[in-house]
């Protein structure tokens, strides 16, 4: 599997199961709680390489990344980090979920110019609806949006969704939740 390393710190440290109610509202009996994670030291140098890894293999050479705060700004920010030993330079922003109420009244703070190519970002998809939120954001900023790239997909829909809703950008995961369980299964023992 690419990005091993990565991969076993999500199962080690993200995958939980119990019963969950997602931010879809669905319930689950596993949840991806990637901030344990993405805001772990150790891996935003893996996180970065393998964001950067994906960009270079599709050639879409954003300018900027971000997405949906909170869950998307430590990955943005380890992608923008690692891409000043890799580069190009890439920036971050992120997307605020409310408007802001005063001074520049924006949807995006951070690095983004209006007519800027940039990744949108983030860490979990299960129905989409945080990844086109952001997306939508984006282009009402001005935004070029020319890249699409989760860190889990659930596996739930929400990636076809993305795709359907974007026809001419490439979206990715970088892992799949079956990818992530045989390796836990491996992990424990199970094969």
């Amino acid at each position: 599997m690419e990005h091993e390393d990565l991969a076993k710190m999500l199962v080690d440290r993200s995958y939980l199961e119990g019963d969950f109610v997602l931010a879809s509202g669905r319930r689950s009996r596993f949840y991806f709680d990637c901030r344990a994670t993405t805001h772990c030291a150790q891996a935003m140098p893996l996180i970065g390489r393998a964001f950067l890894a994906c960009f270079r293999r599709e050639g879409t050479q954003p300018e900027a990344v971000g997405g949906m705060t909170s869950g998307a700004d430590p990955i943005a920010h380890a992608i923008a980090y690692t891409s000043l030993e890799q580069g190009p330079t890439i920036q971050s922003f992120l997307v605020r979920k409310e408007r802001k109420a005063h001074g520049t009244r924006r949807w995006i703070e951070g690095w983004a110019r209006e007519g800027a190519r940039v990744a949108v970002v983030d860490d979990v998809v299960t129905s989409g609806g945080s990844v086109l939120q952001a997306v939508e954001r984006c282009h009402e900023e001005g935004l070029e949006v020319v890249h699409v790239v989760v860190m889990v997909d659930r596996e739930e829909g929400g990636l076809q969704k993305i795709r359907e809703a974007l026809p001419d950008v490439p979206v990715h995961a970088l892992f799949q939740r079956r990818q992530l369980d045989a390796l836990r299964e491996r992990q424990r023992g199970g094969g």
